[in-house]
C-alpha cells in the first residue's frame, strides 16, 4: 500500500507543530527529536520546506518558519465560505456574553472547531480552530448527535463506546439518549464539566444551506451556571441571526 504522499504531508505538519511547541529556532536534530522522525528522513522534509520558502536558516545549525505559511493561511481564511460569513455573529455573541464562542462541525465520529472567538476575560475557556472534541462529551458534539434522525442516533449509540473524558462524562448510552431528548426539546445542549473539568458550555444547531453546524458558548462553570437562561437566550438570537444571514447571502 502506497502511503508516501500522505505520510510526507503529515511530517511537514509535524515540523511546523514542533516549532509551535518550542517557540524558538530549532536545529535539524531538535526537529527530528520533537517530531520523532529519523534524522535522515527529517532532513529531506526540512529541505523540501526550505526549497518551497516555508523555512529559512538563521545560522548553519538553526532554522525557523518564514511568514509564508501565515500569509497562505490568512488568504485561505479570508475566503472561508462559512466561517467568514458567520464570524460577525459569533463575535457579537462573544461580546454579548463575555464568554468564548465556538463554531463547529461534525468530523467523522468527533467534532472539529471551525472558528473560536475567545472571551477577553483573564479566566476563560481557551481553544483554537482545528481542535477535535468527542461527540458525546462536548456541547457541539451533543448538538450533532441530537440533530440525527431517531434511527441513526440509536444505531450510533449502539455502535460506539462512550469513553470517560472527565469524572462528569456521560458514559451510559441510555442516559446520554435521555440527555439529548431533553436538550432537543429545550432547544439547546449543555455540558457541565463533561469535556473539560470546571467548564460549562451551551450549544445549539445552526442550519447553513444543507449543512448543520453547532454554535457554542463556553466558560468557567461558576460564571456560566447562574447565567444559563440569559446565555441560552443570547445563543438562540445568534443562531437566528446566522441563519437569516445565510438566507440573505443566498
Amino acid at each position: 500500500m502506497d502511503i508516501g504522499p500522505s505520510r510526507s504531508a503529515l511530517r511537514s505538519l509535524d515540523v511546523f507543530e514542533a516549532f509551535r511547541q518550542a517557540g524558538r529556532p530549532l536545529s535539524l536534530s531538535e526537529v527530528a527529536r520533537l517530531t520523532d522522525i529519523p534524522v535522515s528522513t527529517c532532513h529531506g522534509v526540512v529541505r523540501s520546506l526550505q526549497q518551497r520558502g516555508f523555512l529559512y536558516n538563521l545560522s548553519s545549525k538553526e532554522m525557523y518558519p518564514t511568514r509564508k505559511l501565515w500569509e497562505l493561511a490568512h488568504e485561505i481564511d479570508a475566503h472561508d465560505p462559512v466561517a467568514a460569513r458567520l464570524a460577525p455573529a459569533l463575535t457579537a455573541l462573544r461580546d454579548a456574553t463575555n464568554e468564548t464562542t465556538i463554531l463547529g462541525t461534525r468530523h467523522g465520529d468527533a467534532v472539529m472547531y471551525l472558528l473560536v472567538i475567545e472571551s477577553e476575560q483573564s479566566i476563560r475557556y481557551s481553544s483554537r480552530a482545528g481542535e477535535i472534541k468527542a461527540l458525546h462529551s462536548s456541547s457541539i458534539g451533543k448538538t450533532m448527535l441530537g440533530s440525527l434522525e431517531e434511527t441513526a442516533l440509536s444505531d450510533w449509540l449502539a455502535a460506539h463506546p462512550l469513553p470517560r473524558i472527565t469524572d462528569r462524562t456521560i458514559t451510559a448510552a441510555r442516559r446520554l439518549k435521555n440527555d439529548l431528548d431533553v436538550s432537543r426539546a429545550r432547544g439547546y445542549y449543555v455540558t457541565r464539566g463533561e469535556n473539560v473539568a470546571d467548564v460549562m458550555a451551551l450549544a445549539a444547531p445552526v442550519r447553513i444551506g444543507t449543512q448543520t453546524l453547532g454554535v457554542a458558548i463556553a466558560g468557567p462553570m461558576h460564571r456560566m451556571d447562574p447565567n444559563e437562561p440569559m446565555l441560552a437566550s443570547k445563543l438562540r438570537q445568534c443562531v437566528q441571526s446566522m441563519e437569516q444571514r445565510d438566507v440573505e447571502f443566498r
